[in-house]
């Protein structure tokens, strides 16, 4: 039913090219759980409990960059005992995932508000960041009480409240204001259980994403499932509104002049 650890000995498939930054849409718990007769909240737990392996298959592959869509501040709305199941597993990873992460060279980095969580939790998540702050195999952000909009919004205040005037503000400039800020851009974004939606994450840094979406629920995503991603990315044509031969990276937008 839940995938097994990923092989030590697995011969990786050879790509041309790999993506700086994949971005995940975790979907798919709730109907993986239905179609294996068992909770939901023993789906969202077989979620959580693939997400090692799925960060272990992409720093296998060198991917610098990897960001999971967790919980997003539209979620609240799902019944509390979810809402809360959903939050106790964040603690529950913490607790059994962290040193492994640690010792493999992860860093962890959150992205949202982490607000509305109790004080020992919030405590236990920064911690956790301090902990892996100086590896740099794989860098993993937690979108976790995440929203594009909210994030650009965010942005937008903390560039007001630092009185930056209206002319050196720039794409470069506002890009630091982001919780991405020093990783590049999403290059793709991979989205499970079949849905075509981006529900609000990443809006600014997925701007000249490729989009991956594919059937197969959360909890059975493995590494085969990633090769097919991988491979899929590696025969796009990348132009970023140019023509002719693929780039490799987006253009800079001109700087506006008075």
């Amino acid at each position: 039913m839940v995938v097994a650890p990923v092989p030590q000995d697995r011969q990786l498939v050879e790509l041309a090219k790999l993506p700086q930054h994949v971005a995940i849409i975790m979907d798919g718990n709730g109907r993986w759980a239905q179609q294996n007769n068992v909770s939901r909240q023993a789906g969202h737990r077989a979620g959580a409990e693939n997400i090692r392996r799925v960060i272990e298959t992409f720093a296998m592959y060198e991917v610098p960059v990897l960001t999971l869509f967790a919980f997003s501040t539209e979620n609240w709305v799902r019944p509390r005992r979810e809402v809360n199941a959903l939050i106790r597993l964040i603690g529950h990873f913490i607790d059994r995932e962290l040193q492994q992460l640690h010792e493999n060279g992860v860093r962890l980095h959150h992205m949202g508000s982490l607000d509305p969580l109790s004080a020992d939790l919030r405590n236990r998540v920064e911690e956790a960041m301090e902990l892996t702050k100086d590896n740099d195999r794989i860098t993993v952000n937690v979108a976790f009480n995440y929203g594009g909009r909210m994030e650009i919004l965010e942005a937008v205040r903390h560039i007001i409240e630092d009185g930056v005037p209206a002319d050196r503000i720039d794409e470069e400039l506002f890009a630091t204001y982001l919780d991405t800020d020093g990783l590049p851009d999403t290059d793709l974004v991979i989205r499970t259980a079949g849905e075509q939606r981006l529900s609000n994450f990443l809006l600014w840094q997925t701007a000249y994403a490729e989009y991956y979406t594919t059937p197969v629920y959360w909890p059975d995503f493995n590494v085969d499932e990633i090769e097919r991603a991988l491979i899929e990315f590696s025969h796009r044509q990348r132009r970023f509104g140019g023509v002719g031969e693929a780039q490799a990276d987006p253009p800079r937008s001109p700087k506006q002049t008075g």
